[in-house]
């Protein structure tokens, strides 16, 4: 039985060796087996290109085939990169501040040094010195988004567009507070990005961080691509406490970032100002600064919402500054202990505790003890919800507050004023 099985596996072994040396004398000489052929049309579309009968290149390699792997590499990524991109652009500054410089005297004599330092006080001079940052155009007029702390002091700023053209800039309004500015220039056929809603942002979506910020380091205008997910909503971030982590990005210690977008997207130097976008290539945020021990990108950025973003580009391309909201209300948290004291079943809504006369709120006709619950349909379950939903609204517009009083439900019409200077 050992002997017949050993015969059979010697035929086979020997039918296999003939047919690769039938294959191997046909392609060498020109003519391609049947087999052959078809391990060449799988490994064709695997490679997504068009098997022998398709399209071939000038060079004679197979083009690239619909459907295949090329078609897959193009995510949403990619096309909000490319839907951005064009509208991303680089932001030369040129700013002047006084310097100090020793005053030369005898370095060599300690005792003239010791006795006479006072004398040779410091020399003081103006210096220039140049900055890079990122922007981007929100409207096919010339308006570039970028923040304050970019064109801060600015005595000439220079735009550079993806496509190389080259404009001057002017910085029509900045405000600190906010760390937002609009610089205008002037072009034909300008690109702008599509703007998104900040407001329906899902911790744990993709977003990309776009800046151009080697426009005229490298001589590229091409900006450059980071991605990363939105780690974190509604973050209240104030520089000057930051006791325990360096600020990178020039962000303003001045400034008040309340409501950020926290993203691990890396935001390195120069991309401050630079658009975040989100997956369907809308702006989303204006990247601002990152969080860093280490003087790099460590996954801790942040991103001003387009949406406080929007009514402060408004404000400052009309009147070259924000105007300050005026409610002439004071309000707090609803404690537990409150609610019980207005007979309240839940501790919902931001309590008013003082109306200042002949304020906005004061003709209203709202009263200390009032618990706002909705400001225009929106629930007001905190403070700080109260103070997120004054966010898009400017000075002259009207809105309706529902406010708990005596346990009934009451509206009230409020027109909004600027804060007296």
């Amino acid at each position: 039985m050992a002997k017949y099985i050993f015969i059979a596996l010697m035929c086979l072994l020997a039918g296999v060796s003939i047919g690769l040396y039938r294959v191997v004398q046909n392609i060498r000489s020109g003519q391609s087996s049947g087999y052959a052929q078809t391990l060449y049309d799988r490994g064709a579309t695997m490679l997504g290109r068009e098997a022998p009968g398709g399209s071939t290149a000038p060079d004679g390699m197979p083009t690239p085939a619909a459907g295949g792997i090329d078609a897959s590499r193009r995510t949403a990524i990619v096309r909000a990169a490319e839907r951005v991109g064009p509208a991303t652009v680089s932001i030369s500054v040129t700013s002047s501040r006084r310097a100090t410089a020793p005053r030369e005297t005898f370095p060599s004599d300690e005792y003239f040094e010791r006795f006479f330092r006072g004398a040779f006080p410091d020399q003081m001079y103006e210096e220039q010195y140049n900055s890079l940052g990122s922007g981007v155009i929100v409207d096919t007029d010339g308006y570039v988004l970028t923040n304050a702390h970019v064109v801060a002091n600015a005595e000439d700023v220079k735009v550079t567009l993806p496509d190389g053209r080259k404009f001057e800039g002017r910085v029509l309004g900045s405000e600190a507070m906010c760390d937002l500015a609009v610089v205008k220039i002037d072009g034909d056929a300008l690109p702008s990005a599509p703007i998104g809603n900040s407001d329906d942002l899902m911790v744990g979506e993709w977003v990309v961080a776009i800046g151009n910020p080697f426009a005229e380091l490298v001589h590229d205008p091409q900006p450059t691509v980071t991605v990363g997910v939105v780690s974190a909503l509604h973050r209240d971030v104030r520089p000057s406490g930051t006791a325990s982590a360096n600020l990178e990005g020039g962000a303003l210690s001045t400034a008040i970032y309340k409501d950020m977008i926290q993203t691990d997207a890396a935001i390195n130097a120069g991309n401050s100002g630079g658009p975040l976008v989100n997956g369907s290539g809308e702006v989303v945020g204006i990247n601002s600064f990152i969080i860093t021990s280490g003087g790099g990108a460590q996954g801790v950025g942040f991103a001003i919402p387009v949406n406080i973003a929007g009514r402060i580009i408004n404000e400052l391309i009309e009147f070259g500054r924000v105007r300050d909201l005026w409610l002439g209300v004071g309000v707090q948290e609803l404690t537990p202990t409150w609610a019980a004291r207005l007979g309240l079943s839940e501790v919902h809504g931001a309590l008013a505790t003082y109306i200042e006369p002949d304020s906005p709120a004061d003709k209203a006709g709202l009263r200390p003890g009032d618990v706002v619950v909705e400001i225009d349909g929106e629930p007001i379950p905190s403070v700080r919800a109260a103070r997120r939903a004054f966010h898009g609204f400017r000075v002259g517009d009207t809105i309706t507050l529902t406010v708990t009083r005596d346990g009934q439900e009451m509206r009230f019409s409020m027109k909004l004023e600027e804060a007296p200077r």
